[in-house]
């Protein structure tokens, strides 16, 4: 696997765990691109973007794409950030981060 696609991966996990932290499992991307900085990650707003499309052709999210970005975690989004299903080009939690 390529340094980017492992960075891709962690990116992808994290983007859903902070939905799945979120009281309501929604966020928009402006403060998700925030957000993962407290993650190391510094990926520009189109990034994030980038990877939430993916995150909904995957059906781990759902996004309104208005002015803001609004993305929404899935019941099966839920599952993959807590660990109970595994995605390929979603990185797997660790044990004991769910």
């Amino acid at each position: 696997m390529s340094y980017e696609q492992t960075i891709q991966e962690h990116l992808r996990i994290t983007l859903l765990r902070l939905l799945y932290e979120d009281p309501d499992y929604t966020q928009n991307d402006s403060l998700l691109t925030d957000l993962t900085e407290a993650y190391g990650f510094t990926p520009s707003r189109d990034k994030v973007r980038t990877e939430l499309a993916w995150l909904a052709e995957q059906g781990l999210v759902t996004i309104d794409d208005g002015k803001i970005i609004i993305a929404m975690l899935t019941e099966r989004g839920a599952d993959v950030a807590r660990g109970r299903v595994t995605v390929p080009g979603v990185k797997r939690p660790s044990p004991g981060r769910r």
